[in-house]
């Protein structure tokens, strides 16, 4: 393992140059691995469509599984979507940051190629320092869970690093990730807002801040399309909406 690319992040008076190369690296179109929290994700400038397809490269991962985006601040909601509804608005002050991951239309003016997203984008505001650390200088980035497509998520950089190697120049070290409960997804490009995917969040809890719906029946197995990570509205198994796969 080669020390020389993971990068001390763990005490905030002393990551200053790690979050410093991690920043130039997603400048220069590079990829960068950070935690949050949940798993390890691997990040690249979403605005940046050669370094969103390098990391699609580098996790083995084709166009139709596109990675989510993180945002550093509610704030930015309103940057990257278009006619988000009250509840939406509602939802992101509530629980971001932390486990919500939203499905909502895209801005279509914003310059980026995130892969067959349909005209939307799957938003989170993590809730980790070194990621939002990150993001607070990068803006927002597109982040898929730290591993080769079909194996495990990396709780550490360590494991981060044995599976992607010298496919990411940074190696952000944040400590052991907790892992866990995936991110709650709602839908919000329907009518109604309606859950995807439970994790974190349940739906009583959601429904006490903004009307939503609980998520539809599993089909039978006969029936069932073959996930493709779009299918249902839902991201693929990525850090910024939980680091499991959604169903």
């Amino acid at each position: 393992m080669s020390l020389i690319r993971i990068k001390d992040a763990t005490d905030p008076a002393t990551w200053g140059p790690a979050i410093d190369e991690a920043v130039n690296a997603v400048g220069r179109g590079e990829l960068v691995v950070l935690p949050t929290d949940t798993v390890y994700g691997i990040g690249a400038d979403a605005f940046a469509p050669r370094a969103v397809q390098a990391l699609l490269d580098a996790k083995g991962r084709g166009r139709q599984m596109p990675p989510p985006v993180l945002i550093p601040d509610v704030r930015t909601l309103d940057g990257l979507a278009t006619d988000v509804p009250a509840g939406v608005r509602a939802l992101a002050e509530a629980f971001w940051p932390g486990g919500l991951t939203i499905i909502v239309r895209a801005q279509p003016s914003l310059a980026w190629d995130l892969g067959e997203t349909h005209g939307t984008v799957a938003l989170r505001m993590p809730d980790h320092p070194v990621a939002l650390a990150l993001l607070r200088r990068t803006g927002p980035l597109a982040v898929s869970s730290a591993n080769l497509t079909g194996r495990p998520a990396a709780t550490t950089a360590a494991e981060a690093y044995r599976q992607l190697g010298a496919k990411v120049p940074v190696f952000l070290d944040g400590g052991e990730a907790p892992g866990g409960v995936a991110s709650t997804i709602v839908d919000a490009t329907g009518d109604v807002l309606r859950i995807v995917r439970l994790g974190a969040l349940d739906v009583a809890t959601l429904a006490a801040v903004a009307p939503v719906m609980g998520p539809p029946p599993p089909a039978p197995a006969t029936d069932a399309p073959e996930a493709d990570g779009r299918g249902d509205g839902a991201p693929d198994d990525d850090a910024a909406a939980g680091g499991t796969a959604a169903p």
